[in-house]
């Protein structure tokens, strides 16, 4: 490495002000998830009545999680690997457990932006047809007989993947602030924009109360429902990119003297507020369906890729002025994903980074080419839709899951962290943990999170997912759950050439907390 690489490599980058940071995490948090998955799991959890349980996996397991991973990267002022390092020497696997995760999700996410990019043109002349179920599997995905990897590529898929890696690329190549925050301040108002638009139009459809109606009844007796808590938990925990590194990395771009805690609460109820909005313009479309169709508002609500690239062409096709609910919802789809996108992968070239030494625009190459060609070779193929599918079922449900609960109770117990963590934010923040924060991490949440692997465990050895061939389960699903940890810890014990000693991060010796803590 030369030895003006080494100078930049050296240099920690940041965000400019608290204000392009809360932007930034926002970016990250709202994602797909918050348009095509809240509004189902909410409906499903008892309407209205889920608002209650909603609430308290937010105040009780997503913000205080949200508050550890700020902690932890603020603190210790590095990728997940190298402030997990800091944080004690035998904590640096959990980071690339987490990075190795991100590395997964990035490659399949990428495959759906594709295909959010490629409708949004045809939105506006309808190009799905009729039958927009048989056109996305079909005409356009390709998708295969039988489930399972194929090498068949699908040429209008492989060139929107292309373009989707070069943007995505090009952002996080530009750096931390000019890249990822200036692309954040612009396209956050933008897609906040364009969905309150979408909503307004939405609602002025006839039978759009009836959707309403069927989202916000409550239905008080889903209260008595375990399973009603355990899925508000975990809508809370993936819908804030908790877990899994993002926000580690991300708080480690913030200067020392910030609010974490009330840029922290200002990140999750934006988050939730757009959820909620996501929710209304949904609904309100799908009653519009149902009034259509003739039928009742529960036999034609969907979740994830079946709402998105089946059920909305079909309202489309349908609705007045559908063109421009087309248009706005698959660019706020399309909005959405790229900023989720774009902090997925600034995960792994952070880590990359900071364990190598070498500068941001290196570091950018080395990891999102092949990340790239990797995504394009496994999901622009007529068998991508089904790795596509088993990944993100396994990776999301039991990595992101374990390796939250790993860490949380590692830290409390193995490493004894808590309280330098926690002195760390209430010496600066306007919310103060206190007692309560602690009692959450270490007990609180982790069981939580026990019991929702337990149930997904449960579910998919009862059941095969989806009914895919075995070798389809055991190489892209459970292959994968085992694999990345074990993956980890080699990386762990690999040599590091960049510097790994707290004092090099900027101003830190103005703000240590319980300085002979750190190792």
């Amino acid at each position: 490495m030369s030895s003006t690489e080494a100078t930049v490599a050296t240099k920690r980058e940041g965000f400019s002000s608290r204000k392009v940071f809360i932007f930034a995490a926002i970016g990250s948090a709202v994602g797909l998830g918050n348009i095509w998955r809240f509004p189902y799991v909410a409906y499903e959890g008892g309407g209205g009545a889920f608002i209650i349980p909603y609430l308290c996996a937010l105040l009780f397991a997503g913000i205080p999680l949200l508050y550890l991973d700020y902690a932890i990267g603020h603190r210790f002022r590095g990728s997940a690997p190298l402030s997990l390092r800091r944080l004690h020497r035998g904590a640096e696997w959990l980071g690339w457990w987490q990075v190795l995760i991100c590395v997964v999700i990035a490659i399949y996410y990428a495959a759906i932006l594709a295909w959010a990019g490629k409708y949004t043109l045809l939105s506006f002349t309808k190009g799905w047809g009729d039958d927009p179920e048989a056109y996305f599997f079909g005409d356009y995905l390709q998708a295969a007989a039988t489930p399972g990897p194929t090498f068949d590529f699908v040429p209008g898929i492989l060139l929107t993947m292309i373009l989707v890696w070069v943007v995505t690329i090009a952002v996080l190549a530009m750096g931390v602030q000019t890249g990822i925050g200036r692309t954040a301040v612009i396209f956050i108002p933008v897609l906040v924009l364009a969905f309150v638009v979408l909503v307004i139009q939405a609602l002025t459809l006839d039978g759009a109360m009836d959707g309403l109606n069927a989202l916000f009844t409550p239905n008080w007796s889903a209260l008595a429902d375990g399973g009603v808590w355990i899925s508000a938990v975990g809508q809370i925990f993936f819908s804030l990119s908790v877990g899994f590194g993002i926000m580690i990395t991300y708080s480690s771009y913030v200067d020392r003297k910030t609010d974490m805690t009330g840029s922290g609460a200002v990140v999750a109820f934006s988050n939730s507020g757009f959820e909620l909005l996501a929710g209304i313009g949904v609904f309100a479309a799908l009653g519009f369906m149902a009034q259509a169709a003739g039928k009742e508002v529960s036999e034609v609500v969907a979740n994830g890729i079946g709402l998105a690239f089946v059920a909305f062409p079909a309202i489309i096709n349908e609705a007045p002025g559908g063109v421009v609910i087309g248009v706005l919802f698959f660019v706020s789809l399309l909005l959405a994903g790229l900023t989720s996108l774009i902090s997925i992968v600034e995960v792994v070239i952070g880590a990359i980074r900071d364990k190598m030494g070498i500068s941001r625009r290196t570091a950018t190459f080395a990891v999102g080419v092949p990340m790239a060609v990797v995504s394009i070779l496994m999901f622009s193929t007529t068998g991508g839709i089904y790795v596509l599918d088993t990944m993100d079922a396994f990776v999301n449900s039991f990595g992101i899951i374990a390796v939250a609960a790993v860490m949380m109770l590692a830290i409390t117990y193995a490493f004894r962290k808590l309280g330098v963590l926690r002195a760390h934010l209430d010496a600066r923040s306007s919310i103060k943990l206190k007692g309560w924060w602690p009692a959450l991490i270490a007990v609180v949440i982790p069981l939580l999170l026990i019991v929702m692997l337990w149930q997904e465990l449960k579910a998919k050895i009862d059941v095969p997912y989806e009914e895919y061939p075995a070798d389809l389960l055991n190489v892209f699903g459970w292959g994968m759950v085992i694999a990345l940890p074990i993956l980890a810890i080699l990386l762990s014990l690999l040599p590091w050439r960049g510097d790994v000693s707290l004092e090099d991060a900027p101003d830190v010796h103005d703000e240590l907390v319980d300085g002979g803590e750190n190792s």
